[in-house]
């Protein structure tokens, strides 16, 4: 037993100053979300006049009461839409995460309704398409809540109906490998979205409501001439009487999310999947919450990332593997809520040592089947001709074969800087990590805003040399202005995470509780038996 001491002291100016701007990020983490939930409340007179429930009621009524909810891309599409930062919405129109409905782990994902009657935005479908990924990947039944305007034809890009059938064909692939899915048909559900109950394996249709049609009654008479209402072309009532495509019809909101509780409760998911073994552990010596102040905001800023390891694992007990051989990376064996885990964290750029220790320890770890959590804090591979020499590109890239090909889970924190190829070392978001979060502070790229600047000033300055003419330095000063303000602006952890190149933004002080909300995910996923079928379920 190993246990960290720590040399942080929480009464100091220092401490006190990380903690105050790492709250202040956190502060914007949530008004940033708030704005899309006030947007949103201001069409509840609307909902009660309808007799319906807002989206986040649904939300809350079709959840267990106290159980937990991983919110997953809860800033999708911001500063997409627009580069006005003071009112871009995040969101993308829709709420979603992992949470238990009737003791079953699901995945859902709810049209916010609230905001242009949950019309798709440019990232509305890859929103999607990333959940229903994480649906088959974790084994999750697929719940949706419908209840959107479609896309918005003033925004049309070919591309994004292009790849939207993907959202239907992840569908078909949940059913086949005996996932269910099921829709509750809140409102309309027109054209390419009728195909959400169509492709699903259970539906819950709203009386008066809930509607679905490739065409609604304009669209037909425009095209046909027929005339026809809302109700007879694609209601609720119609579906479950005529066309069989809704198997329940419910009163209303509540009713729907109480049918489809009833009926996730009835599939005896939870039998298929072993309970887990309920192992004894420790609260970490040091508290969560102090990780506040351990870190600074700027990630050139130097600090021990045992310092945030001590905060997170059972008992602030770990082991660290090779510390004396290649320092930078840290290795460490520890627990988390009694389950084993490697974790790996920088103090620095990655030299070749540093690489080659992280490629073997990653493998010891996939031999022992032991999960690996990564903490990015890293500006890159060290350049330079001694770190050539000694073969940083064939280190490097031992690292990077070993994390492309490891079969344990691995989730992955932004907490300071990912830049460059150590990104990629460290299980980025193109090395398929089971979960990617960000911290607030977080910044990613192919390197830092200064580090681009003097980077291209060098090679101006070298360009004009050769050619035997004067330096402006009045372009030049300009020019590293814009490079800064263009990859630091790309940088920030709110833009990226609108870009979905994470699965959201969190408070690092539930980073614990998100790396076990986690690990008991991937678990589930790699002890559940599945009943595949060839086609998935047809509807009959």
């Amino acid at each position: 037993m190993t246990v960290f001491s720590s040399k942080i002291v929480t009464s100091s100016d220092s401490f006190a100053a990380n903690r105050q701007e790492m709250l202040a990020l956190v502060d914007d983490l949530q008004a940033l979300k708030d704005r899309a939930k006030q947007l949103s409340e201001r069409r509840r007179a609307r909902f009660e006049e309808r007799g319906q429930l807002t989206p986040r009621e649904r939300l809350v009524r079709l959840l267990d009461p106290g159980m937990p909810f991983l919110e997953l891309f809860g800033l999708a599409n911001y500063m997409v839409d627009t580069n006005d930062r003071d009112k871009s919405i995040p969101g993308a129109s829709s709420l979603a995460g992992i949470g238990f409905i009737n003791g079953v782990r699901c995945m859902i994902f709810a049209s916010d309704s609230g905001i242009n009657a949950g019309a798709m935005t440019q990232k509305t479908g890859e929103k999607l398409r990333r959940c229903q990924d994480v649906a088959i990947d974790k084994k999750l039944p697929f719940v949706h809540l419908v209840e959107s305007a479609g896309a918005n034809l003033l925004k049309y890009q070919v591309e994004s109906w292009a790849h939207g059938g993907g959202g239907f064909q992840r569908l078909a692939k949940l059913s086949a490998a005996g996932i269910p899915t099921f829709v509750v048909l809140h409102g309309p559900s027109t054209a390419g979205g009728a195909y959400f109950p169509g492709m699903s394996d259970y539906v819950i249709g709203i009386k008066g409501r809930g509607r679905a049609s490739l065409g609604g009654a304009a669209l037909v008479r425009a095209a046909t001439g027929e005339i026809s209402d809302d109700e007879e072309l694609a209601g609720s009532e119609m579906h479950a009487t005529t066309t069989g495509l809704i198997e329940y019809l419910a009163e209303d909101d509540a009713h729907g999310l109480l049918i489809a509780r009833d009926i996730i409760g009835r599939l005896g998911w939870n039998d298929n999947c072993p309970k887990p073994e309920v192992k004894s552990f420790k609260e970490p010596l040091y508290d969560p919450e102090e990780i506040a102040g351990v870190v600074p905001v700027d990630y050139r800023k130097p600090y021990d990332v045992r310092e945030v390891v001590a905060r997170l694992v059972d008992g602030s007990d770990f082991e660290e593997f090779k510390p004396r051989y290649g320092s930078t990376l840290v290795c460490l064996q520890a627990n988390i809520f009694g389950q084993a885990c490697g974790i790996v964290g920088n103090n620095g750029p990655i030299d070749p040592d540093g690489a080659a220790k992280g490629g073997q320890y990653f493998q010891l770890c996939d031999q022992a089947n032991i999960p690996l959590i990564f903490l990015n804090n890293i500006t890159g591979y060290m350049v330079g001709k001694e770190y050539e020499q000694k073969g940083m590109i064939k280190h490097g890239s031992k690292m990077i074969q070993a994390v492309s090909n490891v079969r344990v889970p691995k989730i992955t924190f932004y907490i300071g800087a990912s830049f460059g190829a150590g990104n990629y070392g460290m299980a980025g978001l193109a090395y398929d990590p089971d979960f990617l979060f960000a911290w607030p502070n977080a910044k990613t790229g192919v390197m830092g805003g200064e580090q681009a600047a003097v980077t291209m000033d060098q090679v101006a300055r070298s360009g004009a040399e050769r050619k035997g003419i004067p330096v402006d330095e009045e372009a030049l000063a300009a020019q590293k202005k814009r490079l800064i303000d263009h990859f630091d602006s790309q940088a920030d952890a709110f833009y990226t995470s609108g870009r979905l190149l994470d699965q959201g933004v969190i408070d690092p002080r539930d980073t614990r509780k998100v790396i076990g909300f986690a690990l008991q995910t991937c678990w589930e996923a790699r002890n559940r038996v599945l009943q595949p079928n060839s086609f998935g379920v047809g509807r009959l």
